[in-house]
């Protein structure tokens, strides 16, 4: 990856070290994660002594006061490898991002230093079986109790929930409101009552630890509320544009990495006595990823520029979830294909690529989501809450 005017000598100084960490620590051990369906826990705490956990938070915490383009590095470099990357960000920049902007200051201090060390991974449970990016039908619940409130429900599809030490559940505390009766918990899943289900079996992100959460009058401390009483769908719409730029940035950086590996098998590859990358259709093909896969980084370097701002808004932040997304898709399928039938075998890294890509256009909210985001800006349709 060349350098980018977006990072400075420092940036890439981390990118390096990021890039060898993957090297040591997580591409060896891609297969045997994947054919367990599980990384386990130990990965996380290397992480933490490496100092590639919650980077942005503050030094308060055990951070080192960042900024995002940190994350950005970490994403693009370990993000396409089995997908841990991506679990990684969830608890970096989503989970920790919540606690510290809403969560009170003991809450913060029992949860935030351990999840730096690796120690204690952030989990965000929002979507339930019969509600998924639509906020106003979730159906948990929490109702107040004195200096509690009482929580009761059920989430799916969560990432990190298996082996998750703190999940921020996005609950109805006030059903006439809607979407505006929704507020955030930071609980803990040692909690009476707290019940995580097995492991989802996942055709794709094989490893990448995604389950299901149960409540069942599980009491949560009023001080463990994030801000305030039903203001977390407002919460949730803050956080959004950064979420979706995080699953563009991370489309981009697969695209990049599917081409590379995919140039390396061409050269090699012998069909009739040439090389697969003789054929100028194979360099045709790939001369279009390439060129797609440059537009798609220039529009999303242009989107962190907004986001170190603080003007990235939730339409151009949708705009690149759904574009580079839909990229990625095509770029797995071409690649696959050049590969011909060894495109197909688990073992080889494009064929994990190809089943791990296919989630992008879902979570985040699904592309047809996204799609009705930006149709809505351009012809003044309100969304009802």
């Amino acid at each position: 990856m060349n350098t980018r005017s977006l990072f400075s000598s420092d940036h890439e100084m981390f990118r390096e070290m990021v890039r060898k960490f993957g090297a040591q620590e997580v591409r060896p051990n891609l297969e045997a994660w994947d054919d367990a369906e599980d990384t386990g826990t130990e990965i996380w705490r290397r992480c933490g002594a490496a100092g590639l956990l919650c980077p942005t938070l503050s030094e308060t915490y055990g951070g080192a006061g960042a900024d995002r383009l940190y994350s950005m590095i970490v994403l693009e470099e370990l993000g396409p490898l089995g997908g841990f990357g991506l679990s990684m960000a969830m608890h970096s920049d989503i989970v920790a991002r919540y606690l510290e902007r809403y969560a009170t200051e003991s809450v913060k201090r029992e949860f935030l230093p351990r999840m730096v060390s690796g120690d204690c991974i952030g989990a965000l449970a929002m979507s339930e079986p019969s509600a998924g990016s639509d906020l106003k039908a979730i159906k948990t619940r929490a109702v107040k109790d004195g200096d509690s409130f009482i929580l009761n429900g059920s989430k799916i599809f969560i990432s990190n929930g298996f082996y998750s030490g703190v999940v921020i559940v996005v609950a109805k505390t006030d059903a006439e409101l809607g979407a505006k009766g929704v507020s955030l918990f930071a609980v803990d899943p040692a909690s009476a009552g707290f019940e995580k289900g097995k492991k989802l079996k996942k055709i794709g992100l094989r490893s990448q630890d995604t389950a299901e959460l149960f409540f069942n009058d599980v009491r949560v401390p009023a001080e463990n509320l994030l801000g305030d009483e039903n203001c977390g769908f407002i919460y949730c719409m803050e956080e959004l544009p950064w979420e979706r730029l995080q699953i563009a940035i991370l489309s981009i950086a697969w695209c990049e990495l599917m081409i590379e590996l995919t140039v390396e098998y061409v050269r090699e590859r012998d069909v009739f006595g040439r090389k697969v990358s003789d054929y100028q259709n194979t360099q045709f093909k790939l001369a279009e990823l390439a060129t797609e896969t440059t537009i798609g980084r220039t529009f999303v370097d242009e989107c962190m520029k907004r986001e170190l701002e603080g003007s990235l808004d939730t339409v151009t932040a949708s705009m690149a979830k759904t574009w580079c997304s839909d990229l990625q898709g095509r770029v797995a399928d071409e690649c696959v294909q050049l590969h011909g039938g060894y495109g197909f075998m688990r073992e080889y890294e494009i064929a994990r690529a190809w089943t791990d890509a296919r989630a992008q256009r879902i979570y985040g909210g699904t592309n047809e989501i996204m799609k009705d985001l930006i149709a809505r800006s351009m012809f003044g349709r309100q969304k009802s809450s």
